[in-house]
């Protein structure tokens, strides 16, 4: 059975329901406003550009892409593993990106992965699907989940900007463990996604980037 998603629809009234129990959250949106509905496209593509995004910089992950689809157009599996290593490092891949993409693409032209069916799947069911995949952890999967399906409940505290943007809006000491800031993170269940796109919001805001840097 899937979980919860979200939508446009009840998208704002669930960050007042948020800013209602923490006065952090709160904040946020008094002083920057609501944050986007930050969406992806489901698919094969869509994952591409989150392994891209794996322990790099948003604009670095963005330039990878882009060279990518100016050497293929559209991104697919069949076009992924026609490429050389020299063509996959000419659109700035790493050794080990380049086996990640590769075993991803294995994984759906064989039918090992079948993306179109994730919406009918529960959280932990699409995990597993997608950590069989070489290169893609639980950070991973929580971002296609949070921007893909808009599932209602994750917090991954694997992403160093979400860690940094909570420690700032709750006031916490540089030091705070992972551990401390996940019983945290409990209390804004059943929408922890939700949460993290109010810190991730003001993350962005206090640094001057663009919205369309997590797009």
């Amino acid at each position: 059975m899937k979980d919860a998603s979200f939508s446009e629809a009840d998208f704002h009234e669930i960050c007042d329901r948020l800013g209602q129990m923490d006065h952090d959250l709160g904040g946020i949106i008094r002083r920057h406003g609501y944050p986007p509905l930050w969406s992806r496209r489901e698919g094969f593509a869509t994952l591409v550009h989150i392994i891209l995004e794996q322990q790099v910089s948003l604009a670095s992950a963005r330039a990878a892409l882009d060279k990518l689809v100016e050497k293929i157009g559209a991104i697919t599996p069949q076009k992924i593993l026609a490429l050389t290593d020299e063509e996959l490092k000419a659109c700035y891949f790493s050794r080990q990106k380049m086996i990640y993409v590769r075993d991803l693409a294995a994984h759906v032209m064989d039918g090992r992965l079948q993306l179109d069916s994730f919406h009918r799947l529960s959280n932990e069911e699409i995990h597993r699907e997608l950590t069989a995949v070489k290169g893609i952890g639980r950070w991973t999967a929580d971002v296609y989940l949070m921007m893909v399906l808009h599932r209602c409940d994750l917090f991954p505290l694997g992403d160093i900007a979400l860690v940094n943007s909570m420690k700032t809006v709750k006031q916490l000491p540089a030091t705070t463990s992972r551990e401390a800031l996940a019983l945290m993170a409990n209390n804004w269940q059943p929408y922890r996604t939700v949460a993290a796109f109010l810190l991730w919001h003001a993350y962005i805001i206090q640094r001057g980037m663009t919205v369309a840097a997590y797009l």
